[in-house]
């Protein structure tokens, strides 16, 4: 059965006062503000509308919702007029009634009367409408109408038909509104008006696909191409995205066992009903032609591979791993776990190495991305998470945006920040590049502090020095939550006059006077929020710079309420919930050490199985070791580390010294080229479990098609596991969430049953916090008091010289995810074909170099070819690019420096000479060469056109 949620018509009033009044004779209480047409649609009457929902501000445009209200002259509408205490309303009458039939008949005069082959028939709000007034023929006839408008087929998506359209301004209102992009605007007046991009069509003006306006459209005037291909879906899964770590949840509509569209779920406590480009339409990887659903093995990775059963290929797989441990000891295999599979999937894959195998060498993807995060944060606040609900922006009175891009990355995370910017939020930005928040419509940075890639620290402690020796402290908040001791010492390192703004002023390219007005601005705001990305942790000195953010916080008192807080935006799905798993080599779940003998205990008794007591390898100690000879199997959940991981011949080497590589994924990846046994993964469309995003919120994944493999993905581990002589005997996906909460304190109340009737939870949830933590550190921080911790600056290794000049800095953008695994495979191609250089002009022009002519990117590791893009996006001095399209070769010339506490690789940070080039470099050559290679090497059942 197909989920349509309640449309009350305007959204909900926040007042705290009610007011009471008569509703056709009916008495109704609601809050102060409430419209009529929201008071009466809670009261069970329902309005007449087409300009009114409520995910958008009253208008009162459509004039369908007019009422009468006693002791009033006239017809009121009711969006537009909220309910005032003692008020009568009457929503009928012959009246009404005749002014709804003629305003309905004007809009159909200009509407097609094709209801039974428009693709909307049955779920058209006009269509509705027209039945509800009662509307039965119509008078007016106007020759001069729009009925031959000319269909808009640019976006590979939704087509906007203009000769359906009703003007009712829902589209452009959502993209103000929710999205913030002020894409679309109403042209012309009266009869000729018309809703217009601004530019030749809607691919090419300032749209972003984010789907608001198809979603806001009561007609089929923007209607998606998949609907219109195969008619309106019949029925609903609820699910939850897999694409970034805002988690939005989306309602999965479908034909039979066919996904017809993906559509925002309003009650998603994420995203509200809002969506991007990705989420909302780039899904349809989950059937393409080139997934494989069948296990493979081959003995030699030169050797064709052979598609096998299920039972064949785990056999294989135990006994190469078993043989592994025989010959060269236990510590000799691992596992990588994957950011992008469940917190149920993941948990076994942990369980697997720690028990089959016998060692802690597990390793996961936040390795790359936000180790730092966890170890920053857990030293100076007490846990390895965000402090914030998303919801809690609203309330901020000023934003700092760190080393991240919310509107490319965190897309629907940005428009409520954006939101809370044009409401009179104050606004800075630390980033090498001008990223659209510094500039985008009805919003402008106050501050954009575009520092020298690798300077992050310097910036903090500059932060520090103005907040210490100005006195903007909030001494009653560090006396009263954190470490008094700690507090003095940081107190005196930060009055060091090194620290001053002046005096790193020019080592970070930004002048002193921004510096300090930046750091009055955060140190004085009511409530100040940080949120940040990978261009904080991606560093040599990333936990260094988490905790420099922590100490900021802590001494102005932006801890522990709504509006402030230290918020990482993580960038995959579940990144946080690997974490959680304990998919570290040093922590079991929880973030409790290994070397802990009574959490060892806990953990060793529930597996029945003894645990190893000391930290396994992370993922550079597993690839160094392969290098070496001695380690030499891998099991890799969902992660394509030889396109992933920074320097990517090292990666290569390592993988091609393995004697077993099993990789479980949708796609023959580039490591699967590497690899001796691949089992096939699952979509998340296919998934059955949890996900956790950014803000610790706890998301139900749902099943809304079988496993196209036969199997899910933890049932094959746990087959696994019981080849190579260790019992699982899970029976569902629920009975493993069961055993997580049993075994992590922060996980304790949690259940399938418990989300599916609350929807999502933020741990902690426990018996301490049973609906939940939306907040952190509300009265005290977890690990008791918040402690200080001096923030030395080390500079990085990577600098710049004669023969690198210039600093390379890597990133995503909006329509493309990650490694493209998953977008390449879609439409999003449209947007991004090929990763490009941006370069400055003033570096460009320096080296002959113009807009798509290829350069040669050259760095002390290797060397790539790209397209040059020249943008003055880019300081001089600064080149950028992406990492999508694994024939790049991004990480060739990325190096193995990483963060000091972590190991987190310093993407952020490589020293490239850039020049004219008229040829692929010759690591691209060999790629390619190899690419065609394992194409030929695939069964024929696999191969596709």
């Amino acid at each position: 059965m197909r989920l349509k949620e309640m449309d009350h018509g305007t959204p909900p009033s926040t007042a705290t006062q009610n007011v009471r009044a008569l509703i056709n004779g009916q008495s109704v209480e609601v809050p102060e503000g409430t419209s009529i047409m929201r008071a009466a649609s809670e009261a069970g009457v329902s309005i007449p509308k087409l300009c009114a929902t409520d995910s958008l501000n009253a208008f009162g445009s459509c004039r369908l919702c007019l009422v009468e209200i006693e002791g009033r002259r006239g017809f009121t509408a009711s969006c537009t007029q909220p309910l005032e205490e003692g008020m009568s309303v009457r929503t009928e009458s012959q009246g009404i009634a005749k002014l709804r039939k003629g305003v309905m008949e004007l809009y159909i005069s200009d509407h097609p009367l094709d209801c039974l082959t428009c693709a909307d028939n049955g779920d058209c709000e006009l269509q509705d409408m027209a039945g509800v007034v009662g509307l039965r023929d119509v008078r007016y006839h106007d020759p001069s109408n729009h009925l031959d408008a000319p269909k808009d087929e640019s976006n590979p998506y939704f087509t906007f038909d203009p000769s359906k359209c009703i003007v009712c301004s829902r589209c452009v209102r959502a993209c103000e509104e929710v999205q913030g992009t002020f894409a679309l605007t109403v042209e012309g007046r009266g009869f000729d008006s018309k809703i217009s991009t601004g530019g030749q069509d809607f691919f090419s003006s300032e749209c972003v696909s984010c789907g608001a306006c198809v979603q806001a459209c009561p007609t089929a005037t923007l209607m998606e191409k998949s609907v219109i291909d195969h008619g309106v879906p019949d029925r609903t899964v609820v699910t939850t995205c897999a694409y970034c770590g805002v988690g939005c949840s989306f309602k999965a509509e479908l034909k039979g066992d066919e996904v017809i569209r993906m559509v925002p779920y309003k009650d998603g406590d994420a995203n509200h009903g809002h969506s991007c480009v990705k989420g909302r339409f780039a899904w349809g990887y989950a059937n393409h032609a080139e997934r494989i659903t069948k296990p493979m093995i081959r003995d030699d990775i030169a050797d064709p591979w052979r598609q096998v059963e299920w039972d064949e290929a785990i056999a294989f797989a135990a006994n190469r791993m078993k043989a592994i441990q025989q010959e060269h000891g236990r510590f000799s295999i691992g596992g990588i776990t994957s950011s992008r599979c469940t917190n149920e999937e993941v948990w076994v894959v942990q369980k697997l190495v720690r028990t089959a195998f016998g060692n802690n060498n597990v390793d996961t993807c936040a390795r790359v991305c936000h180790s730092p995060t966890g170890y920053g944060l857990k030293q100076t606040f007490g846990t390895s998470a965000g402090t914030q609900h998303f919801d809690s922006v609203a309330d901020a009175d000023l934003v700092m945006v760190i080393g991240a891009n919310p509107t490319e990355a965190h897309p629907v995370f940005a428009s409520q920040m954006k939101r809370r910017l044009r409401e009179g939020a104050r606004l800075i930005v630390v980033d090498p590049r001008t990223i659209d928040l510094v500039r985008s419509p009805h919003i402008q940075a106050d501050y954009h502090l575009p520092l020298k890639p690798g300077t992050n620290v310097q910036l903090m402690n500059a932060f520090a020095h103005v907040v210490v020796t100005e006195s903007l402290m909030d001494k009653d908040f560090v006396e009263g939550r954190c470490d008094l001791e700690s507090f003095k010492d940081w107190e005196s390192f930060a009055k060091r006059p090194e620290h001053a703004p002046e005096s790193i002023a020019d080592d970070i390219g930004v002048d002193a006077r921004s510096i300090r007005a930046a750091a009055r601005l955060y140190a004085s705001a009511s409530n100040a929020a940080i949120y940040y990305g990978l261009g904080v942790t991606e560093h040599s000195q990333g936990s260094t710079m988490v905790m420099a953010m922590a100490n900021l916080a802590m001494a102005t008192g932006n801890i522990g309420r709504s509006g402030v807080g230290v918020n990482p935006l993580r960038g995959q799905n579940n990144v946080q919930g690997s974490c959680d798993m304990g998919s570290f080599p040093h922590e079991l779940a929880g973030y409790r050490p290994v070397s802990d003998e009574s959490t060892r205990a806990t953990f060793s008794n529930h597996w029945n199985v003894k645990l190893h007591d000391k930290p396994g390898f992370r993922i550079p100690n597993m690839l160094d070791e392969a290098c070496a000879g001695n380690f030499r199997g891998i099991y890799i959940q969902g992660e394509d580390i030889a396109q992933s991981d920074p320097n990517t011949k090292h990666v290569e080497s390592a993988l091609r010294a393995m004697d077993c590589v099993i990789v479980q994924d949708l796609f023959l990846n580039e490591t699967a080229k590497f690899a001796h046994v691949f089992l096939p993964g699952t979509s998340f469309l296919e998934k059955d479990g949890t996900f956790v995003n950014a803000e610790r919120r706890i998301n139900r994944v749902r099943p809304v098609m079988q496993p196209q493999t036969g199997l899910s993905e933890w049932e094959v581990t746990q087959s696994l596991a019981n080849a190579m002589g260790y019992p699982m005997r899970y029976e569902s996906s629920a009975e493993i969430l069961e055993e997580i909460a049993s075994l992590t304190p922060t996980f304790g109340g949690v259940s399938f049953e418990f989300l599916d009737e609350i929807g999502s939870v933020q741990w902690p949830c426990n018996d301490d916090s049973p609906a939940g933590t939306p907040i952190m550190h509300v009265d005290e921080f977890v690990r008791g008091k918040g402690l200080f911790v001096l923030t030395d600056y080390q500079p990085t290794e990577e600098r710049a010289n004669r023969k690198f000049p210039l600093l390379l800095t890597t990133g995503r953008i909006l329509s493309q995810y990650n490694v493209g695994a998953q977008t390449r495979r879609t439409d999003n191609l449209a947007w991004l074909a090929e990763d490009v250089l941006e370069i400055h002009p003033s570096d460009a022009e320096l080296r002959g170099i113009r807009t798509g002519d290829w350069t040669s990117i050259s760095s002390r590791v290797g060397e790539i070819s790209l397209k040059a893009k020249i943008s003055e996006r880019v300081a001089p001095g600064v080149v950028y690019t992406t990492f999508h399209h694994p024939e790049t070769g991004t990480n060739v010339i990325t190096t193995e420096l990483s963060d000091w506490a972590t190991n987190c690789p310093e993407y952020k940070v490589t020293a490239v000479q850039v020049q004219p080039a008229n040829h692929l470099s010759e690591w691209q050559k060999d790629h390619q060469s190899a690419h065609t290679q394992q194409w030929d090497l695939l069964p024929v059942t696999e191969k596709h056109d």
